[in-house]
């Protein structure tokens, strides 16, 4: 194998080993503006979109050792390293393939080790994002001390009521 051939073959190896989750799409007559749009979209989230050769994704995949079937890559092929942020990556790339119906299809990826479909890639782009789970669980741990403060002012403002209404009736 020619020496770029095996950087590349090298890259998309430790693309796939080294992510947290790897996303396999296929696209067709993506235009310049598309695919800026499409890369700049991933790259707010830390995400990277990197075009490659059928073959060298499956020997890449075989050589890390999991199967894809090279009869579900239709068209050019294209994999998204999500980076860290695995969900806000994955509703980008869902909400772009929706935009673009005819021209982006998720095919499945590796997520955390272990394979994924299409439709497990889009339940996950369906989670909240890592900052509204954050608001969530605030919400959760306040919720309880709020509500004993609450009870707590409505013991005190009831006491205060009744010595008012005893001093009032003395009068």
């Amino acid at each position: 194998m020619r020496q770029e051939k095996q950087l590349l073959l090298d890259q998309i190896k430790e693309t796939m080993d080294t992510s947290n989750g790897v996303i396999v799409t296929s696209y067709e007559s993506l235009d310049a503006n598309s695919t800026a749009e499409l890369r700049d979209q991933f790259a707010e989230v830390g995400a990277e979109f990197l075009a490659v050769k059928k073959r060298m994704l499956l020997k890449a995949a075989e050589e890390l050792g999991f199967e894809l079937e090279h009869t579900n890559l239709d068209g050019h092929i294209a994999i998204l390293n999500t980076g860290e942020n695995l969900v806000d990556a994955t509703k980008a790339l869902c909400k772009f393939a929706k935009d673009k119906k005819e021209r982006l299809t998720i095919l499945g990826g590796r997520i955390e080790g272990k394979l994924a479909t299409a439709a497990d890639v889009k339940q996950l782009s369906e989670l909240p994002s890592r900052d509204e789970m954050r608001a969530q669980l605030l919400g959760l741990f306040e919720a309880p001390m709020s509500q004993t403060l609450a009870t707590v002012e409505a013991l005190l403002t009831s006491v205060i009521h009744c010595l008012n209404n005893k001093a009032e009736e003395e009068k």
